[in-house]
């Protein structure tokens, strides 16, 4: 595990205890039940305790914790499969204190860090990560093109856009529509149709700012994975300790200590690779790898363990009932984000290759 120091374990502390106490995975089923993409309430929270500011600059309003501190956060709602806009908006932040001008850094910094603004990405053209390729174009800045899958798109008030010639702003509005995408994870997911919107491209990242982008993502949502990888394994263990069957405790069966065994290696594994991943941005040294690492392994990590805890709770694990089925749906869909395993695999080979 990283060594933290004394600021970032009260956050992890904090972190964890409001979830547990505040937004436990019930809450999801309240916001599920609600159609809602998040509750609205939490996500103010959120803002209040810092959250949405941690790896914004302190120049600009935000506590500069870095990106470390970040995923511990957001580790901890992985946990309670807590929807918010909490990793959207910090990429957004993060493309414009990468990449943005010092106006533009002034204008929407301060917003990101108080909660008031919500930023996401919209990078990818299909359903299913490819790479940094677009089709989408500015011509006398304004933006035409669609973009297949946005997260947290309903509630974003700015979009980080990636296009032919580089990254753009775009502020939710006019030259611009929205069609809900619906997912198993039953989240906040859309389609983007661009169709003339006004646009500012952010000229200080270099030819590189998008994968720059791209690659905290990566890391990001591979936290949340690691954090869900933590509560199906502690989920399952402690049902297997509880359930009896043929008088015995299932815990007590050989095969089955096995198939936990093998599933908190994975979870170590993982955990390695996403603090890595995180330390990676934190230092600035050999991002680009470990981000394909971390993501790729919390891939394979969350796909094994998710569906190991729905086939160990039986039948149960299948029901709406009981918190693992909704791990497994979520699972499936973070998989596909920002590269599957073998696209991610395939990519890190190239970087070794030369």
């Amino acid at each position: 595990m990283a060594v933290l120091n004394e600021e970032q374990e009260m956050l992890r502390d904090m972190a964890r205890e409001w979830t547990k106490n505040e937004h436990p995975v019930g809450a999801w089923r309240k916001v599920r039940d609600a159609g809602e993409p998040f509750d609205a309430d939490a996500w103010g929270a959120m803002a209040e305790m810092g959250w949405a500011g941690i790896i914004i600059p302190e120049a600009h309003g935000g506590s500069d914790f870095g990106w470390l501190s970040l995923g511990l956060v957001v580790e901890e709602l992985g946990k309670s499969l807590a929807a918010s806009p909490l990793i959207a908006s910090a990429l957004a932040a993060s493309a414009i204190a990468l990449g943005g001008s010092e106006d533009q850094k002034t204008e929407y910094l301060p917003r990101f860090a108080s909660g008031e603004l919500i930023g996401t990405l919209a990078f990818d053209e299909s359903p299913r990560h490819t790479g940094l390729t677009a089709s989408t174009s500015v011509h006398d800045g304004r933006l035409t093109g669609t973009k297949a899958f946005v997260h947290e798109a309903s509630r974003a008030g700015l979009f980080v856009v990636l296009a032919q010639d580089g990254v753009y702003l775009v502020e939710k509005g006019q030259g611009m529509s929205l069609s809900r995408r619906a997912m198993v994870d039953m989240r906040d997911h859309a389609e983007i149709d661009f169709n003339g919107a006004p646009a500012h491209k952010l000229a200080d990242g270099g030819s590189d700012l998008a994968q720059k982008i791209l690659d905290r993502a990566r890391v990001l949502t591979a936290a949340e994975m690691l954090g869900m990888c933590q509560a199906v394994f502690d989920t399952t263990l402690d049902y297997l300790k509880q359930r009896v069957q043929f008088n015995q405790v299932l815990s007590s069966f050989q095969a089955l200590q096995h198939r936990m065994a093998d599933l908190y290696t994975e979870l170590e594994i993982a955990r390695s690779a996403v603090e890595g991943g995180l330390q990676a941005i934190d230092s600035g040294f050999g991002v680009t790898e470990a981000a394909a690492v971390a993501k790729a392994t919390a891939n394979d990590a969350l796909h094994h363990i998710s569906r190991e805890g729905v086939q160990l709770h039986g039948g149960i694990g299948m029901t709406d009932e009981y918190d693992v089925g909704f791990f497994l749906k979520r699972a499936r869909v973070l998989e596909a984000a920002w590269g599957s395993s073998s696209h991610l695999r395939d990519a890190y080979a190239e970087m070794k290759a030369y």
